[in-house]
């Protein structure tokens, strides 16, 4: 069980888009993160450029933070409409920061401390530092010295010159110092840890991720929320040697992936699940070229458009199936940044050996939300392993040579115990075969022109799908978090694993409900027999963010097991931990199997 927290607090800020809110956070998020506070970030926001409803939430505490959490201590709201939404939620001990002239607060529960301000006059009448302002009070009643804020917003505004610099710092104090005047601070003060921390979103993880496994082409075609990937690629590919491009759709872009992968190179790419659909047929053409590509899905709410900005994981079924017919794959489904920048090499390494694609389910919560991070934990020495791959001049770097090197007869389908094949480059000196998408003998000649060997065929067939037992020996199992002697397990997948972990330390200490809980990663292939001895004739929830139930559903064709609960969203908004909390007494009482929180807004 987790040390208890001493300091948890976050900070809510909303309005409309364009208000510069996603800009007010990043400063919030670099001052917590230098103070050595770990940190989670989601925002909330539409898909207009400007206008609607936009809410950014930013927890922080001295104990790691795996989720945006239940609560919001600091609240400010940048126009009336953000205040009719959220100021109803707060509970006793939060305050709100508004312009005094422009918002009216409304009924506030018993103990919300209200903190209207005079923003024209603290702002010397400019309309774009009211951020700057309610921050400058925001750290004053955290208990957080002013430099920092000062320091941050010197290097925020840079680009626009020591005039806008010096302004904004006059603000931020004025903003300081008024709340020191007329405002109550919390009781506690903001600590300092051991040491500072980085801040890192998903993408610029998988990005990271991508460059640290040796990736050295990238294609896209922009994508939310998915686009943070080329934009980090894009941005560093001349110093770390990477080929971006952005590609006129979907179509081309995994075409070309695939490309890059069949000369030997490393290569990747990221979008979301409608532009997934329009991969999957070139996905089922890497399948039969056994070519590695890693190709990650942000899933987001479907169908079609549905709701581009906000998160889901109804995507599962739709890479299960990328692709038509039988054919090994890799898919992993990681549940953090961190988790996200560590698989990505992993994942290249099990595609390089058993030369197949590999897909990552990622979604919006954890690809644009925004995490501390240790640098330190960010290795990008990883262990290269390119399997049984030949390359032009004799050059075998990093590669783990069969039994096909230097035959006479170069086979590059070749029929082998483990289903693996060497794998050579195209131009290396007596290696020459054909690549196509069809059916074809072990050196690549079609059989499907003239005659379709039937021998051949279910020969090529159990080849390929001989790699994926050998495969599942190289991924661990997942592990059971928590007491053996649990009233019930909570099963995720994917990015609900901070948020079921807060849940089930929550049920223990406020509840009384020992759970424990089980976090599935790896998707294909499935550890099956080990989840099944883990879950069988336990009661099981599964949450999830899905309508239809779609990995409870895949959890029983793998396994045989029906849960006996489930907790689902497909609302657009991630779960919070009393979500689960509250959905757990419900149904261990007997009043439901099915529970489907919504998340709270208008009154």
């Amino acid at each position: 069980m987790a040390a208890p927290i001493k300091i948890d607090f976050a900070v809510g800020i909303g309005g409309e888009n364009g208000q510069g809110i996603a800009s007010t956070g990043d400063i919030l998020a670099r001052i917590f993160a230098r103070r050595g506070l770990h940190l989670n970030a989601y925002n909330a926001y539409q898909s207009i450029i400007r206008g609607g409803h936009t809410f950014l939430t930013i927890r922080a505490s001295d104990a790691p933070v795996r989720n945006m959490g239940d609560k919001i201590d600091v609240f400010i709201p940048l126009n009336q409409d953000t205040m009719d939404r959220h100021l109803h939620l707060l509970k006793a001990g939060a305050c709100a920061i508004y312009d005094a002239e422009k918002i009216a607060p409304g009924k506030a529960a018993d103990g919300v401390q209200l903190c209207p301000m005079p923003m024209k006059e603290l702002t010397q009448g400019n309309k774009l530092a009211i951020n700057t302002a309610a921050l400058g009070a925001a750290l004053r009643l955290l208990g957080i010295e002013s430099e920092p804020l000062e320091s941050v917003v010197a290097r925020q505004f840079k680009k626009k010159g020591d005039a806008v610099v010096a302004q904004n710092i006059s603000i931020a104090r004025a903003g300081y110092d008024y709340a020191a005047q007329n405002f109550k601070a919390f009781p506690w003060k903001t600590p300092v840890g051991p040491k500072p921390l980085g801040v890192i979103t998903g993408n610029q993880a998988t990005a990271m991720g991508g460059a640290a496994a040796g990736v050295k082409f990238y294609a896209a075609y922009p994508m939310s929320p998915s686009t943070g990937v080329p934009m980090w690629m894009a941005a560093h590919a001349r110093q770390l040697g990477i080929m971006v491009r952005q590609v006129e759709d979907e179509i081309g872009v995994m075409n070309m992936v695939i490309g890059a992968a069949h000369t030997g190179c490393r290569a990747m790419c990221a979008t979301s699940g409608g532009g997934f659909a329009l991969m999957s047929e070139a996905i089922g053409m890497a399948g039969m070229l056994e070519t590695p590509v890693v190709c990650i899905d942000v899933q987001r709410a479907g169908p079609a458009t549905g709701v581009p900005t906000k998160t889901e994981q109804g995507d599962l079924w739709q890479v299960l199936g990328a692709g038509q017919g039988d054919y090994p794959k890799l898919v992993v489904a990681p549940s953090s940044q961190l988790d996200l920048f560590q698989t990505i090499p992993e994942l290249f390494n099990l595609c390089d050996k058993y030369q197949c694609p590999g897909l990552v389910l990622a979604d919006l919560l954890i690809s644009e939300g925004t995490s501390s991070i240790d640098p330190d934990e960010l290795d990008f020495n990883v262990k290269i392993d390119r399997g049984e791959l030949i390359l032009p001049n004799g050059n075998t770097e990093g590669a783990n040579l069969g039994s096909g090197y230097n035959d006479k007869a170069y086979l590059r389908f070749k029929n082998t115990e483990s289903g693996i094949s060497p794998r050579a480059v195209p131009g290396v000196p007596g290696h020459i075969f054909t690549a196509a998408t069809d059916e074809h003998d072990e050196d690549g000649t079609i059989i499907s022109d003239e005659f379709t060997n039937p021998h051949k065929r279910r020969m090529m067939v159990e080849k390929r799908g001989r790699k994926m037992q050998a495969a599942i020996n190289d991924i661990a199992p997942p592990k059971l978090f928590g007491p053996e002697n649990a009233a019930v397990i909570l099963v995720g997948w994917g990015s609900t694993e901070g948020v079921i972990r807060e849940a089930v330390e929550k049920l223990a200490g406020e509840e009384g409900i020992v759970a424990n809980h089980l976090q599935i990663k790896w998707i294909v292939p499935f550890h099956a027999a080990e989840i099944s001895r883990i879950l069988w004739q336990k009661n099981v929830i599964v949450v999830e963010n899905t309508y239809s139930g779609q990995f409870a559903r895949y959890l029983r064709s793998e396994t045989g097991f029906d849960a006996q609960g489930h907790i689902r969203k497909y609302d657009g908004e991630p779960f919070m931990p009393h979500h689960i909390v509250e959905a757990v007494k419900d149904q261990l009482a007997g009043k439901t199997r099915l529970s489907v929180p919504v998340h709270e807004v208008l009154a």
